[in-house]
C-alpha cells in the first residue's frame, strides 16, 4: 500500500496522529455530556489538566486555534464538539482549513456535489 499523498493545507489523521492526540480527542468527546461542557466552562485550565494535555495542545485550546489544534492531534468530529462550545459547526472548522469564509466554503461543496463521480486525480 503506498503512503497516503499530502493534501496542501490539511492534516492527515492516521495512526500517529490518533496517538499524539488521544488525551485531547478524549477530552473532546467528553463535551457530549452538558455537565462536561459547563466544567469546562467553568475551569477551562483544571479540565485540561484532568486530561493531561499537552503544553502545546493547551496552548491551542486557549487562543482557539482549530487549525493547531489538527495539527496536534486532534480529529475534527472530536474538535467540533469543542468548536460546538465556540458556537461553530463543522462547516466553520471547513472554512478555516481551507482559508474561505464560510459562504464560500458552502458554494464550494455544493460546486463538488455537481462534479461528474469520476473525478481526475481521485484514487479509492
Amino acid at each position: 500500500m503506498n503512503p497516503p499523498r499530502p493534501i496542501p493545507g490539511t492534516t492527515i489523521f492516521d495512526g500517529t496522529q490518533a496517538r499524539k492526540g488521544y488525551a485531547l480527542n478524549r477530552m473532546c468527546f467528553s463535551f457530549n455530556e452538558a455537565a462536561s461542557r459547563a466544567a469546562f466552562l467553568a475551569d477551562e485550565e483544571g479540565y485540561m489538566r484532568r486530561y493531561a494535555l499537552t503544553e502545546e495542545q493547551r496552548n491551542a485550546i486557549r487562543d482557539r486555534n482549530v487549525l493547531r489544534l489538527l495539527a496536534v492531534g486532534g480529529n475534527v468530529y472530536y474538535l467540533a464538539k469543542f468548536a460546538g462550545i465556540l458556537g461553530l459547526d463543522v462547516q466553520d472548522l471547513g472554512a478555516m482549513q481551507t482559508g474561505l469564509s464560510k459562504d464560500e466554503f458552502k458554494q464550494r461543496l455544493v460546486r463538488q456535489n455537481d462534479q461528474p463521480a469520476a473525478i481526475v486525480g481521485w484514487q479509492e
